[in-house]
C-alpha cells in the first residue's frame, strides 16, 4: 500500500504546496495549529469559525488572520457554509469546528448536538455541492466509543456510544459521516470519487490552549497566579499527546485520501503508545517539575460531579500498518514542549508565532530523523 515515494522526506510538501485547503474551526486550539502548519507547507488556506472563545487565543497570538484567509461563520448556518465553500473552492477539507468540552455539553446539550451533529451535516452538504473537493477529514474524538473502562485500546470497529452529550454527539458524527460516505461519495461499481475519513484522537496538549476545564490551561493559570493546581479526577488515565502528533496523522491521512480514496476512507485512531499512558496527577506533577515550581492538590468536595471516564485508551495499529503513522513525542516530551511554549510566551522570550513555527519545524525534523511518513517544510 505504501511506495518509497510515500516515505520520501518531502511527501507532504509536495501534496499541500499550492493546494486549496479549508479548515473549519481554525480559531480553535487544534484548528489554529493545523492552519499554521498548512501555511508552512505552502497550502492556500481558508479557515472558517466563530471568533475565538478564549482570551488569549493561539489564533490571535500567532496572527493567523494575516497568514490565511479567515471567514467568520457559524457551521449551524447552511447558507453561511455554502458561501465559505464558494469562496474557498477547496480541494481538501479538514472539519474541526465543534463544541469540544464535555462539561459544557452537560450545561447545554442542545447546542452541543446542534453544533457537532447538525454542523457536520451542513459541512458534508456543502461538500456534496462543491465538485472540486477530493478529500475530507472529519475530526471526532476518542470519546465516540462506548466506553467500557477497558484496559486495552479501542479499535475503529468497536461500538460507538457516549455517556454524556458530548461523547454521544461525537459517536453520532461518526455515523453521519459513514452514511454520507456510503450514500453519496461511493459510486456504485466505480469506487469512491471522494475520500472521506474520520479521525479519532486522544487528549491533546500543547502551547496556546486556554479553554476552561482542561488540565493544561488550568495548570498554566494556577502557576501563573502562584496558586496550587487543583485536580478533580487525579487517577483518571487519558491518551495524552502533543497536538502536533494527531495533526500529523490528519495531514498524512488527507494526503493518502487524494491518492486512493477507496483504500483510506473510513475511521482512524491517532493516539499515544499503549505504554505511554499517564494519569491526570502524573501529568500535573510533571508539568510543575518542568515549570520549576508549583503544588498539586486534589479537590475535596461532596458536590456531585458530572460523569467523566476514568480509563480510555486507543489502539492505533491500523494507522501504524496502513499509514505508517506513529506518535513521535512521548508524554514527557509532550509536557516539556508545552511548558516551553507557555513559559517562553509568558516571559516574552519570543513572538508566539515564532514559538509555534519553531516547534512545528522541530517536530518535522524529529519525524525525518525517525523515518516517519512526514516531511520537512520548505
Amino acid at each position: 500500500m505504501n511506495t518509497p515515494e510515500h516515505t520520501s522526506p518531502d511527501f507532504l510538501s509536495r501534496c499541500y504546496a499550492g493546494r486549496r485547503v479549508l479548515v473549519t474551526g481554525d480559531t480553535g486550539f487544534k484548528g489554529s495549529w493545523l492552519s499554521l502548519w498548512l501555511h508552512e507547507l505552502g497550502a492556500q488556506v481558508t479557515g472558517t469559525a466563530l471568533p475565538s472563545q478564549t482570551e488569549p487565543s493561539h489564533f490571535r497570538l500567532v496572527g493567523l488572520d494575516t497568514l490565511i484567509r479567515h471567514i467568520d461563520a457559524d457551521i449551524r448556518s447552511q447558507e453561511a457554509l455554502e458561501n465559505v465553500f464558494q469562496l474557498a473552492k477547496p480541494q481538501i477539507v479538514f472539519h474541526l469546528a465543534a463544541q469540544a468540552l464535555v462539561r459544557d455539553s452537560y450545561a447545554d446539550p442542545k447546542a452541543t448536538f446542534d453544533i457537532n451533529i447538525g454542523g457536520t451535516v451542513n459541512v458534508l452538504e456543502a461538500v456534496r455541492r462543491c465538485p472540486g473537493v477530493k478529500a475530507v477529514v472529519v475530526v471526532t474524538s476518542d470519546k465516540c466509543y462506548e466506553n467500557q473502562e477497558w484496559v486495552w485500546g479501542y479499535r475503529e470497529s468497536d461500538p460507538l456510544g457516549g455517556h454524556d452529550p458530548y461523547s454521544a454527539s461525537k459517536g453520532a458524527v461518526e455515523i453521519v459521516a459513514s452514511a454520507y460516505r456510503r450514500s453519496y461519495f461511493d459510486r456504485e461499481g466505480l469506487g469512491p470519487h471522494l475520500g472521506l475519513a474520520t479521525a479519532r484522537a486522544g487528549n491533546v496538549i500543547g502551547g496556546g490552549d486556554w479553554a476552561k476545564d482542561r488540565i493544561i490551561p488550568d495548570c498554566v493559570r494556577a502557576l501563573s497566579a502562584g496558586e496550587p493546581i487543583v485536580l478533580r479526577n487525579p487517577h483518571s488515565t487519558r491518551p495524552w499527546q502533543h497536538v502536533l502528533d494527531p495533526l500529523a496523522g490528519y495531514l498524512l491521512l488527507a494526503a493518502r485520501l487524494l491518492e486512493n480514496p477507496g483504500a483510506y476512507s473510513g475511521a482512524w485512531n491517532f493516539g499515544p503508545r499503549a505504554t505511554d499512558q499517564i494519569t491526570v496527577r502524573e501529568l500535573a506533577e510533571r508539568f510543575t517539575q518542568a515549570w520549576g515550581q508549583g503544588v498539586v492538590e486534589v479537590q475535596q468536595t461532596e458536590q456531585q460531579q458530572p460523569h467523566e471516564a476514568h480509563l480510555l485508551n486507543l489502539n492505533t495499529d491500523k494507522a501504524a500498518f496502513a499509514l505508517h503513522w506513529h506518535p513521535v513525542l512521548e508524554s514527557i516530551d509532550a509536557i516539556d514542549w508545552t511548558v516551553e511554549w507557555y513559559k517562553s510566551w509568558r516571559e516574552h522570550a519570543g513572538h508566539p508565532r515564532d514559538l509555534s513555527v519553531r516547534q512545528i519545524r522541530e517536530f518535522q525534523k524529529q519525524c525525518s530523523m525517525t523515518k516517519k511518513d512526514l516531511l520537512e517544510a520548505p
